[in-house]
């Protein structure tokens, strides 16, 4: 396969300054008044924020690529795949670059980054009974959020980012829309305003409906995707816990939400970012990791269904073999 170098631009996007504390009891906690357990729906929505866009980070050709690449990474089953150095966007490796393939609950990243894009992480939430239905009848992942406890949104961003929470997405969905219908419309306008061209959502969460393939991107989107959600602080601290606990509160039971992405804790320099599996998408993982000054941020879909890490595997041989790659020498040396 011939090797695509390509630049991705970095165009700063607008920072979520607060921060989250890892694991520890005061990470989720949030005082909530008795009277807010009786909350309406309406009284759920945040308010309103100005529009913050998300610049364009699409692929440009590399005039003088930073790292040499020799070979490529060896036993990746991965049909669609990408490596770049995600300090200066140098693609290293691909596999099928601009092929349309579903992507499964890496579809919660974009959901996130219009959530954090809007703001207000403190706003309370009362959870709704038809998340839990919506989990069931589509057969979700679920956080197993309680109907009518009441949670921060920067709570409900770990239930959507950790364990995959369907009940999570569709509960933020709705707020932020506000409605399901209204959210999805802000997903694809986003992806558009992005440049991701061959990218198109049906839900908030990725999964298999109205078709199995209905919801789909490609390695070349969604690495501009991860790209811009790295940017936000907060993201980057929730999708690097190996686990998030949220003790019983006033309004909320307690929570303990462990990461679905295998390589946290495991893989040495690992930082995220998000897992995804339909039968049809087949194991996909966005993700991201740091060694010894240089940082590589990758994607894999469909690896093949023979275990339940096989997207890390597949992200463990590129990394390992980004990693070792040589900086390319400079004009002078």
């Amino acid at each position: 396969m011939r090797l695509r170098v390509r630049i991705v631009s970095l165009a700063a996007v607008a920072v979520i300054g607060a921060g989250v504390a890892a694991c520890s009891p005061a990470a989720g906690t949030s005082t909530v008044h008795p009277a807010a357990m009786h909350a309406s729906a309406a009284a759920t929505r945040p308010p309103a924020a100005s529009a913050s866009p998300v610049p364009s980070a699409r692929p440009r050709p590399s005039a003088r690529p930073l790292i040499q690449v020799a070979g490529a990474p060896k036993g990746v089953k991965a049909k669609g795949a990408v490596l770049a150095d995600a300090a200066t966007g140098q693609v290293l490796w691909g596999r099928d670059l601009d092929t349309e393939r579903p992507m499964a609950s890496v579809t919660k990243v974009m959901t996130a980054l219009l959530v954090l894009e809007s703001g207000h992480l403190g706003h309370q939430i009362l959870i709704p009974k038809a998340a839990m239905d919506y989990a069931w009848k589509y057969g979700g992942e679920s956080a197993g959020l309680h109907p009518g406890d009441i949670l921060t949104t920067q709570q409900l961003l770990a239930a959507l980012l950790l364990p995959s929470g369907a009940d999570a997405a569709y509960t933020l969905a709705g707020v932020y829309g506000p409605g399901q219908a209204a959210f999805v419309a802000r997903m694809n306008a986003t992806a558009t305003r992005m440049g991701m061209t061959h990218t198109h959502f049906t839900s908030p969460d990725g999964l298999p409906y109205p078709t199995e393939t209905a919801t789909y991107s490609t390695p070349s989107d969604l690495l501009t995707l991860g790209l811009a959600a790295m940017r936000y602080p907060v993201f980057r601290s929730l999708v690097d816990l190996p686990f998030y606990n949220l003790p019983k509160g006033n309004g909320h039971h307690h929570y303990w939400w462990g990461n679905t992405n295998g390589l946290i804790g495991t893989y040495r320099g690992a930082v995220g970012i998000k897992t995804g599996y339909t039968d049809v998408a087949r194991h996909c993982l966005l993700f991201e990791a740091v060694r010894n000054g240089r940082t590589l941020i990758g994607v894999v879909l469909a690896s093949p269904a023979t275990g339940i890490e096989a997207g890390e595997q597949d992200a463990v041989k590129m990394l390992n073999w980004g990693f070792q790659l040589r900086p390319r020498a400079s004009a002078s040396a």
